[in-house]
This record gives structure tokens, sequence and C-alpha cells, in this order.
């Protein structure tokens, strides 16, 4: 998914942006880091995941004890994952890139060394236009 196409979706998701915002890769994509990413996650406070599972989707428990939605084939959603100061990005709530950085790093798998690396990179060439 490009940018583009996240932009879609989540324009076509029937639940408030005050509840959730965008994380990973899909965050990533959104900034202009990364032009493709494999699906859009989402973190959400508690009300939305109430909400989704009143609306009948179902969920795991993480090792924290919060929910983890598989909202579409595409679309996964986690309650209070990363809940960083949010920006806007063409109006959606998407994760600061600082708040990207530190959840990259928290996570510490290969790909997110990776994107570690072209956030950075990404940094570099933005200094002056980046409020991290």
């Amino acid at each position: 998914m490009d940018k583009a196409e996240i932009i879609k979706e989540l324009e076509a998701f029937p639940y408030s942006r005050e509840d959730y915002w965008v994380l990973a890769g899909s965050a990533m994509a959104l900034y202009g880091i990364k032009e493709q990413t494999s699906d859009i996650d989402l973190g959400c406070n508690r009300k939305m995941a109430d909400r989704l599972e009143n609306d009948g989707f179902s969920f795991r428990l993480t090792e924290s004890g919060n929910r983890h939605f598989e909202y579409s084939d595409h679309i996964e959603i986690f309650e209070n994952w990363i809940n960083d100061t949010v920006t806007q990005v063409e109006g959606i709530p998407v994760i600061t890139i600082a708040g990207l950085l530190e959840m990259k790093k928290e996570l510490g798998r290969e790909k997110d060394h990776k994107d570690i690396e072209l956030i950075r990179g990404y940094l570099r060439h933005n200094k002056s236009n980046i409020k991290a």
C-alpha cells in the first residue's frame, strides 16, 4: 500500500479519528519515509477498542493485556499501543516521527533496524521541515 491507498482506506474507516492513530510502516509511508507498506497498523484508545468489541470484531490479548484486533486483511488495531503525541498528515492522525523512532527501537526486529536507518536518513535530509 502506498500513501494514497492508506489515505483512501482511512477516509472510509468508520471510526472517529480522535480515537486512533497510525503507526509503524503505514506511518512511514504517510510521512514519505518509504513508499510502500504491507498493511495499516493503528493504535487506539480504550473507547474505540470497546466499540470494536461491541461491533463484533474478535481480538486477542497482548502480553500487556490490551486488545489486538484484525479489523480486515490489511488493517490491524492495537489498544493503547504507543500512545505518543500525534500529529496530522493530510488530516490523518499519525504518531510523531520521534515516537515512530522510539517504537522501532523498542520493537528491535531486523526490519525495525532497517526502518530506523530510513527514518534517520529522512530526518537528515528534512531537518528544517520536521517537528520530530
